[in-house]
Order: C-alpha cells, then sequence, then structure tokens
C-alpha cells in the first residue's frame, strides 16, 4: 500500500538527521508469531523477513557473505561461535538508516488481557503483575527479534518504549523520547521498538501498540516510507476469512485524516472496512492499523501494507497491496 499527503500537525519538532530514514517497517505480530501457541515465534517467517530486511538496507556491499552479529551461545552447542576474524578485513558497508517496530502477536497480549492491563488500575495487585508479566513477555520477543536481524548481519539495538521514557495520557502518547533512537541511527545501528506496556498520567498504565508507536516516530523523523509487514496480502474490506472479502488497492487519505475505498469499485460505495479483533488483542487488531496509515499518509509519506514474504530484492517495495493516495484539493 502506499500513502502520501501533504502537511504534519504535531505538538514536537522534528529530529533533524545527518542522514534521514529510509524506511520503518513494522513486522506485524501474527507475522512472526504463531499467534495461536502462547509465546510461539514463527521461526520462518521471521528468518525470511530479516534476509529480506538486510537485502533492502545494504546498497553497497560487494560480497553476499553473512557476518552474524549474535555471538551469544546457540542452542545445542557448548562454545560460542563468532567470526570475530572475518570483520577485521571487512570493508565499510554504506547501509540505509532503517527502524524496525514489532507487534507482539502471542507474546504479551494474554498476559495483559488477563490482568486488564490494557484498562489501567496499576495500584491494583492484579494489574501491577500483569503489568510486569506483559513486559516479560515482549521483551523476551523483542530480544529473539533483535538476535535474528543480528543473525542477517544487521545492527540491531533493542530499544523498550518503557525504558526510553514513553508514557501515555488517556492512551495517547504523551512524551516520547526519541534521542535514543536518533542516536542509535546517526551511529549506524537499527532501533527494533516494540508495543510495550507504559506508564499513563491518568490511568496508571495502558498498552501502546506497535502502529500507534510507528505513527509518532513517522512525524518526528519523517522517513521516505512506512511498511506493515502482516501475515495477509493486504487490507480487505472485511474479515479475509470471510467468503467473498475483496482486497483493497487503493484508498484515499483527505485532508482531515479520513479515509475512503478508491479501488476496486464496491458495490456499496458508502461501505466500510469490516474488521475483527481477537479477544486477548489489546491493541485493536486492523482498525489500529488501518487508522495510523491513514495518519502517516496525512503527514506527506507513502505507507505500503503488504504479506510478509512477498516482493524481491525489495520487499519493502515491491508486492504492493494497497495503495493510499491522497484526495485533490
Amino acid at each position: 500500500m502506499e500513502v502520501s499527503n501533504t502537511k504534519q500537525q504535531h505538538q514536537s519538532a522534528s529530529i533533524s538527521l545527518t542522514k534521514p530514514v529510509r524506511c520503518i517497517v513494522k513486522l506485524g505480530g501474527a507475522a512472526i508469531t504463531c499467534k495461536n501457541e502462547l509465546e510461539t515465534i514463527n521461526e520462518e517467517n521471521l528468518k525470511t523477513v530479516s534476509s529480506q530486511l538486510r537485502q533492502s538496507m545494504t546498497t553497497g556491499s560487494n560480497s553476499g557473505e553473512v557476518l552474524g552479529m549474535d555471538w551469544s551461545k546457540q542452542p545445542g552447542e557448548s562454545e560460542i561461535s563468532s567470526p570475530i576474524s572475518d570483520f577485521e578485513d571487512r570493508p565499510v558497508v554504506d547501509s540505509s538508516p532503517f527502524i524496525v517496530v514489532h507487534g507482539a502477536g502471542s507474546f504479551g497480549h494474554f498476559q495483559a488481557s488477563k490482568s486488564g492491563v490494557h484498562k489501567g488500575g496499576l495500584y491494583q495487585p492484579l494489574v501491577k503483575a500483569g503489568f510486569v508479566a506483559t513486559r516479560i513477555s515482549v521483551t523476551k520477543l523483542n530480544l529473539e527479534i533483535v538476535r535474528a536481524l543480528a543473525r542477517e548481519g544487521i545492527p540491531s539495538v533493542g530499544m523498550s518504549p518503557f525504558s526510553c521514557g514513553w508514557s501515555t495520557r488517556e492512551r495517547n502518547i504523551a512524551s516520547a523520547d526519541l534521542s535514543a533512537v536518533a542516536k542509535a541511527i546517526e551511529s549506524g545501528l537499527v532501533p527494533v521498538l516494540h508495543g510495550d506496556a507504559v506508564l499513563d498520567d491518568l490511568l496508571d498504565c495502558t498498552i501502546l501498540s506497535g502502529d500507534v508507536i510507528i505513527s509518532n516516530l513517522a512525524a518526528h523523523l519523517k522517513p521516505e516510507y512506512v511498511v506493515f509487514l502482516t501475515d495477509v496480502p493486504g487490507v480487505y474490506d472485511r474479515p479475509p476469512s470471510e467468503p467473498n472479502a475483496v482486497l483493497l488497492r487503493e484508498i484515499a487519505v483527505g485532508k482531515d485524516g479520513s479515509w475512503s475505498i478508491e479501488k476496486p469499485t464496491l458495490q456499496n460505495k458508502n461501505k466500510q472496512v469490516e474488521t475483527s479483533v481477537a479477544a486477548h488483542d489489546t491493541t485493536g487488531g486492523m482498525l489500529t492499523k488501518i487508522s495510523e496509515a491513514a495518519a502517516i499518509a496525512k503527514l506527506g509519506i507513502d505507507v505500503y501494507i503488504v504479506e510478509l514474504g512477498t516482493g524481491s530484492d525489495e520487499p519493502c517495495v515491491e508486492g504492493l497491496e494497497w495503495r493510499i493516495e491522497r484526495q485533490p484539493s
């Protein structure tokens, strides 16, 4: 999907970087985990997307050899294997600045929904315990994604919104310190953020979704484009599991941020997208994703929503499934 629009309105000023961010990528939780199996990673999908991201980020490498950066002990091995000597004569590789944000999938949602973290009330013992349990779960997933990217030679570093000082007020972002993200990018690292349990000024606590995080990052860092990688080919007019679901190709975003379906032409032109949310999903599912995509489009930034694994050498550009364009003035 492609999204474009013109004016940006945000309380904070944009952050100026020496080298602009090329892309912010959202790894959908349902695409990188087995969402119906508690805390289970979809290893095949994660390996595929890590390899594709490496190909997209690396623009000047003279060698197809991948030198991994995960030098931690691997399961079943008695020693740590690291290609340290191979790095000594390795030429500097020119790579495009990227940011990765991932959803939680089968990590975190169970703990959050069972304890009611998303509803607030941190003073309650159950909510407080759920807050801790949710953060343990989502940071566990974050570490595994960072490791998967590092094995592909991507200099990734995990950054939890809670630890970086992000907070909300009635579930809307109230504070988001991007200084650590900016410094990481300037240092040639790839920040990897994730949906997280955070403190809320009025509710005490809540869940900050990866889709909302991306919208905030886009407003401040102004990437060339944003990509949402999902477990389905794009956005449908209803849940894709339902009969006669139609894949949407183009959506027009108005100056006020509202959006309407342009292509294909539906029988009911006033029809809005019908979405479903899993019982344990505390972040709003596809509806949140669509709303944030429209908000990013309003900033004049191209947005794509595609199925993970589609596309060719440029998975973030090829194989587009949904297009959002600016309405004529």
